[in-house]
């Protein structure tokens, strides 16, 4: 069992169902709605957890009923939390429209008490983030610190996974950090200024990357699967009709995550992402979505 360390938040998912987004000024009925955890960390490390790694959470929370919401989700997969909680303000929340139609989605993420992580939270925590085998963050929680993270962890031999979304200008040198950086194409034509839609755009975008001292790109692409550098398409693996798209990317991460813990080669792990992720959109809703590893090894196996 390998040991997976996640720097993120938590937010309560607040999803709305509709054939279509309302202009401003407009109000139009919904299809739907549906409460539960979310935030690209936590989905992270509940689909790394329920892939069997063993899994930890770097966070903050407030005093609330999503902050139980948390705590419960993280109990439930399995992931050991290292969070601290805070009365002065709440937990995050996220407003998620889902087109009904094709499941995809538009996002508007408040991280409250995650806001307040800090470089001096980051020190508190840091025997997590060295002693994992592989450490991942993203950008939703403050830059300071992810930067301190990346740098503990890339410290202590810790394989660095970086998950560049929302997608932010970077401060120099944390590309560098990193051993793997995982955009979708919208984050890494921000990074890059490569639009990318086919393959041999996500090979430019890798080569832009690599210049940037990143180790391994991997951008993910959707349906169409992952292009890892030094490989190619990874291709997206079909585990039945989309449902909704809305935690994706992270089911991807987790999987890749929990795959390198184990010893998984990279092309390897990127196969188990990408089988988590084709799981995961068969499903409603973010972490509830996340698919137990017996089921991603059947999908695998074929």
């Amino acid at each position: 069992m390998g040991k997976v360390a996640i720097l993120g938040i938590f937010v309560a998912d607040t999803a709305y169902r509709a054939d279509r987004m309302p202009r401003m000024g407009e109000t139009i009925l919904g299809n739907g709605f549906a409460l539960g955890p979310g935030g690209k960390g936590s989905n992270q490390a509940v689909a790394s957890a329920k892939l069997g790694a063993q899994t930890h959470i770097v966070s903050k929370l407030g005093q609330d009923d999503f902050a139980k919401l948390a705590l419960e989700t993280w109990a439930r997969a399995g992931v050991i939390a290292h969070v601290d909680q805070v009365s002065e303000t709440y937990t995050g929340a996220a407003y998620i429209f889902i087109e009904e139609n094709t499941g995809d989605n538009a996002i508007i993420v408040a991280p409250g008490a995650a806001a307040l992580i800090s470089v001096a939270d980051i020190e508190a925590r840091a025997e997590v983030i060295t002693g994992a085998d592989v450490f991942v963050t993203q950008l939703e929680q403050p830059m300071d610190a992810a930067v301190r993270a990346l740098e503990l962890a890339r410290g202590a031999g810790v394989t660095t996974v970086l998950n560049p979304a929302p997608a932010a200008e970077l401060p120099e040198g944390m590309l560098a950090l990193c051993d793997y950086v995982t955009p979708n194409e919208t984050e890494c034509e921000a990074l890059t200024g490569i639009t990318v839609v086919t393959p041999e755009d996500a090979e430019r975008a890798c080569m832009a990357l690599k210049e940037m001292d990143v180790g391994t790109p991997i951008i993910t692409m959707g349906e169409q699967g992952a292009y890892l550098h030094g490989h190619g398409l990874v291709p997206a693996v079909n585990a039945g009709p989309v449902v909704e798209t809305t935690g994706a990317g992270d089911a991807f991460n987790g999987g890749f995550a929990a795959g390198l813990s184990e010893g998984l080669s990279p092309l390897e792990a990127a196969r188990m992402g990408c089988a988590t992720a084709g799981l995961s959109v068969t499903k409603a809703g973010t972490a509830p979505a996340m698919p137990e590893r017996a089921t991603v090894d059947a999908l695998l196996r074929g």
